[in-house]
């Protein structure tokens, strides 16, 4: 089996400055960074993904913005596949199919923006093509939002989320069980 990370959406529009600034971000990105670092010195796939809008009306992710380019703590390097996207599933009209089929990957690694959109659309996604999935709970980030009047604070969408994704779509882990499970060759 063959695990590979999967980097959704860490974009400057998502932190302080940006247009759509998600609370804890910066959290986000320093567990991103953490096991970012740990596949690149495991030699192990890494994929990042770029939503840019397509949507009439879109306030942030805009073209050839600054908000749309991926946060410098966690920038591809050479070799490091972007696969670009226009829609929440990280799957949908991209080669990021053909990207991991191509290389034998069977566990991804999932984390990055929005835990309540992307986060979401893309795990479940990759359930449904046969991928073993793990999401790091603390290397995603999210807004708070509004239903019917009543705000939802963000650490709550965020764990109703985790706890939707944690059965069967996915093993929802800490940044340092991810670790210690590639350590141990006891990820999935």
């Amino acid at each position: 089996m063959s695990d590979c990370l999967i980097l959704v959406d860490l974009q400057n529009d998502y932190f302080a400055g940006g247009t759509m600034e998600l609370v804890d971000t910066d959290k986000a990105v320093a567990n991103a960074q953490r096991l970012l670092a740990k596949f690149r010195e495991s030699n192990l796939p890494v994929v990042h993904i770029q939503h840019i809008a397509a949507r009439p009306g879109a306030t942030f992710f805009l073209p050839e913005t600054h908000g749309a380019e991926i946060h410098a703590l966690v920038a591809p390097q050479e070799g490091e596949r972007v696969v670009v996207k226009n829609f929440p599933n990280s799957f949908r009209d991209t080669t990021l199919l053909d990207i991991l089929q191509q290389k034998n990957i069977t566990n991804l690694i999932i984390c990055g923006a929005m835990s309540h959109m992307c986060i979401d659309a893309t795990t479940r996604a990759a359930f449904d093509l046969g991928f073993n999935c793990v999401v790091a709970e603390d290397a995603c980030a999210t807004r708070d939002l509004v239903f019917k009047g009543q705000t939802i604070r963000a650490a709550e969408v965020h764990a109703a989320f985790m706890a939707a994704l944690a059965v069967p779509y996915a093993k929802i882990e800490s940044t340092d069980e991810i670790i210690n499970g590639m350590a141990s060759n006891e990820l999935l």
